[in-house]
């Protein structure tokens, strides 16, 4: 399912336009990147949470050329799922 899938679903399942419905998504996913970017947690009952991990900084290789690089550190986007959700898709 893409965006487009999910504004229809939405609009479909609360009965409001597609344009409410995208204008609420995009009011969603802003709210969680704001909170991610300030280093909070997000957490949706049933569903899961949203939160900030670090990855330290690492050596790898170039799969083209098999010589090793240096990987620096950085922050990453994690998502847990809920105890609902994993047991809806199990």
């Amino acid at each position: 399912m893409n965006k487009g899938e999910l504004i229809e679903a939405i609009s479909k399942s609360a009965g409001v336009s597609k344009a409410l419905s995208s204008k609420v998504l995009d009011s969603v996913i802003g709210a969680v990147t704001k909170a991610l970017k300030k280093g909070d947690r997000v957490a949706l009952a049933g569903f899961g949470t949203f939160s900030v991990a670090k990855r330290e900084a690492r050596r790898g290789r170039n799969p083209q050329t098999g010589k090793i690089i240096n990987i620096p550190a950085k922050k990453v986007a994690k998502f847990k799922a809920g105890t609902k959700l994993a047991k809806a898709v199990k």
